[in-house]
């Protein structure tokens, strides 16, 4: 093919199928320690730079993550994840899951805390608190990474072999049928 030379459009295709749940929400996590480091970076360039194009463009990428993915992310985890491993009645699985979704409640009032300050950053104003920002940031990425360690380590193990189990199981039944 020469440099003059068009390739041909390629034909439109149906959408892949969604990740199964597991590999999605592993891909958040991932994607969310990535916002977390940024949220900390953001700290430290306003402390050097103030509010300026690259702080607002951070600020409001953050918020976004945190209001809306983060958010889901949560939701699904509620849905999908945490009432099979309950229904195991396991008294050490429970205490980790309960304690995980009280993880999700803090999580959400952290968030409610430094959202304004980072929304006002995100729009060009300057009226945040630099020291309660650091700190609220601190308390904030120390609990979601002690969250995500937990569901990466024990939780979302379980949930696999879990649903690995029941896979079978149903593919039993069906081939038996």
């Amino acid at each position: 093919m020469t440099a003059r030379t068009q390739r041909a459009a390629r034909p439109s295709r149906s959408a892949p199928p969604p990740l199964p749940p597991l590999e999605a929400l592993d891909r958040t996590h991932h994607s969310m320690m990535g916002v977390l480091n940024d949220l900390r970076h953001l700290v430290e360039h306003l402390e050097h730079h103030g509010v300026d194009a690259a702080a607002r463009q951070s600020a409001k990428a953050v918020c976004a993550f945190f209001s809306g993915h983060a958010r889901q992310h949560h939701a699904d985890e509620e849905a999908l994840i945490f009432p099979p491993l309950l229904r195991k009645n396991d008294p050490v699985l429970t205490q980790h899951v309960l304690r995980l979704q009280q993880d999700h409640g803090w999580l959400e009032e952290d968030w409610l805390e430094l959202a304004p300050q980072l929304q006002a950053v995100a729009e060009g104003y300057s009226w945040y608190e630099l020291e309660a920002l650091r700190h609220g940031v601190g308390v904030f990425t120390t609990l979601y990474h002690e969250h995500i360690a937990l569901e990466e380590s024990l939780i979302y193990p379980e949930a696999r072999r879990q649903m690995a189990a029941e896979a079978a199981s149903r593919d039993q039944r069906i081939a038996s049928a």
